[in-house]
């Protein structure tokens, strides 16, 4: 272990046209090849079909998308006499959002459609509707850790 200190995280600023913290964190999650401009684009575009689509603010079916893929539980791999185990852990907020926007992104990208706009928001409104692949992800979550739940004992060390 480290014994230097530890770095403070750092957040991003939020998001210009919706003045949101998690609609910035989908923008840098959606970057690749640091093309920031095309990635507030797309959610930008994303959050106008979504608008259409739902006749809803699309900023609350966002957050309501990642209200429902937020995992609760999960599990990591614990070494004890020998043996490891996955041992079931409570999954932090910062950590929950953050996977709910990873499996959002990451089936968005695995849909077929003609552009990425229109997959995020088939994907994000398909969450907020507790349907779809990312939903799927979380529920698959919480079952790795449905047949361990009697190492309990070992998540106190943890």
């Amino acid at each position: 272990m480290s014994r230097r200190n530890i770095s403070k995280k750092r957040f991003p600023e939020a998001d210009s046209t919706y003045n949101s913290y998690l609609v910035s964190l989908l923008i840098t999650r959606i970057l690749k090849s640091g093309k920031k401009n095309l990635a507030q684009n797309i959610v930008n575009a994303a959050f106008e079909i979504i608008k259409v689509k739902t006749n809803e603010d699309p900023l609350v079916v966002f957050e309501r998308a990642i209200r429902n893929a937020s995992p609760v539980v999960e599990v990591k791999a614990r070494r004890i006499g020998g043996s490891t185990y996955q041992v079931p852990v409570e999954v932090s907020g910062f950590r929950a959002t953050n996977l709910s926007l990873r499996w959002i992104i990451q089936y968005s990208r695995q849909r077929v459609g003609r552009t990425m706009s229109i997959k995020l928001a088939n994907e994000i409104i398909d969450t907020a509707n507790d349907i779809g692949n990312t939903i799927k992800k979380k529920e698959e979550t919480h079952k790795m850790q449905m047949p361990i739940k009697h190492l309990h004992i070992f998540v106190i060390n943890y």
